[in-house]
């Protein structure tokens, strides 16, 4: 078979299995398999596809997400080893680096601490882009911090990474910052959600306790659909000041930050 029919059979397959983008998400396995990009796919429509694709497509078509699928996930400027030890690194999510990024502008090597630290993204992208910061990572899990050390060691960035929870916060921070649970309920989500690990997603409370624990200069967390308000408000209970919401590319709340 090759890359012309492959796409086509991958397309149909995926739109069959209700996957909400069966082209990218085709393109994209084809081009894993074939060592290339996606306009590299196009560019040799004719070139033989072997075997690999097929088990590949099968475990999307089960929808497993992406991420998981192809091993790996561009999130701002590193590419993490991702599976089902973590939660996917979210586009929204390089929101919340942004932020903790112009919060820190100015403070010579910032102590940063990332709770729920999950693949590393949220830390490892800080590390990346600040270069002196010292960044901590924490997270309950110890497969998420197993996989938060591969990609660090992968990348060359050095952080340092320790079993622990929201009482972390309390050690005195110039930042804190978290991406917590805050799903109600993954019924009625998509599917992709099944695979990923239920208590990095799932929970509530989180943002309030992490404000009222921490003591930090700055606190920066991701925050759901329709939260935003609530969790500004309790920042600002808990004596932050200069509290802000920021949208994510969508245009939905998804940030908010204050100082102390």
């Amino acid at each position: 078979m090759n890359a012309r029919e492959a796409l086509a059979k991958a397309v149909e397959r995926l739109a069959a299995a209700g996957v909400d983008s069966p082209r990218v998400d085709a393109e994209l396995l084809l081009a894993h398999v074939l060592g290339t990009t996606r306009s590299g796919v196009y560019a040799d429509l004719d070139r033989e596809v072997d075997g690999s694709l097929e088990p590949l497509l099968v475990r999307r078509e089960q929808r497993e997400p992406l991420a998981y699928v192809l091993g790996e996930w561009g999130f701002r400027r590193l590419i993490l080893k991702t599976d089902a030890r973590a939660l996917v690194p979210r586009p929204e999510t390089e929101i919340v680096v942004e932020r903790a990024l112009a919060l820190l502008a100015g403070i010579p090597s910032p102590r940063v601490l990332d709770i729920g630290v999950g693949s590393g993204a949220i830390a490892l992208a800080l590390k990346d882009e600040r270069p002196d910061a010292e960044v901590v990572g924490v997270d309950i899990s110890p497969d998420a911090l197993a996989l938060a050390g591969e990609n660090a060691d992968l990348l060359g960035l050095d952080i340092e990474l320790r079993e622990g929870g929201l009482e972390s916060a309390a050690a005195g921070w110039d930042l804190v910052v978290s991406n917590p649970p805050y799903v109600d309920t993954l019924e009625g989500l998509q599917p992709e959600l099944q695979h990923e690990p239920a208590r990095a997603l799932v929970g509530e409370g989180f943002h309030e306790r992490i404000a009222r624990i921490a003591r930090t200069h700055f606190l920066v967390l991701e925050v759901g659909d329709g939260q935003a308000d609530d969790v500004a408000g309790a920042l600002s209970v808990a004596g932050y000041r200069a509290v802000t919401i920021t949208p994510d590319l969508a245009g939905l709340a998804r940030v908010v930050d204050g100082s102390r």
